[in-house]
């Protein structure tokens, strides 16, 4: 065991020197922080989420797939920002599919507009905007597919539609995210094979 954390310690080290400068800065290097294996630790302002009373009582039953409808640094940006009074617990870049942990997943992010479906639910950003399918690459795809199959195994989450929403499917939500242009089929295989 204490072999496979030190080869793990050294892939998630040698991850993040691959990451450019620019994404250092904004995400931090702090991995271990992160949930997700993968994932830079990007840290929302405290005042963008909420901290459970009890978290090991909180029971994650979905994700909540977003288009940020921004580039991925602003987007961390606007979590920074505690008078924006918005967060999710990931950012995936279009470009390289790079993924940020803004909060973790035992905090309850303000990411759907509905407090119930905040509190049982994961929040996935995505660069780009809705009606821009060139942000919607392979490789975006793939390492959100990938963040979203992890997030299903350690939660016990159905890697199905119903469990696996666009921000437009949470109730009472004015939202399009992520719109007609993402591949919903394409995604849910990718999450599948993951």
């Amino acid at each position: 065991m204490h072999r496979r954390r030190l080869l793990q310690g050294a892939a998630l080290t040698a991850t993040a020197a691959l990451v450019p400068a620019s994404v250092r800065s904004v995400a931090g290097t702090r991995a271990a922080v992160a949930d997700h294996p993968m994932a830079l630790w990007a840290p929302a302002h405290a005042a963008n989420y909420t901290v459970p009373a009890h978290p090991s009582e909180r029971r994650v039953d979905r994700i909540v797939i977003h288009v940020a409808q921004q580039m991925f640094t602003p987007t961390i940006g606007i979590f920074r920002n505690p008078a924006k009074r918005v967060s999710a617990h990931y950012v995936v870049r279009s470009g390289d599919g790079h993924v940020a942990q803004c909060v973790r997943e035992r905090d309850v992010a303000w990411h759907a507009g509905n407090w119930d479906v905040n509190t049982r639910s994961i929040g996935i950003e995505h660069e780009g905007w809705v009606d821009r399918p060139e942000y919607f690459t392979d490789v975006m795809y793939r390492r959100s597919a990938l963040l979203t199959a992890d997030i299903c195994a350690r939660h016990g989450i159905p890697r199905d539609r119903a469990h696996i929403i666009g921000h437009h499917e949470v109730p009472g939500s004015d939202h399009t995210d992520p719109g007609v242009l993402w591949d919903w089929e394409r995604y849910l295989r990718l999450v599948n094979l993951s």
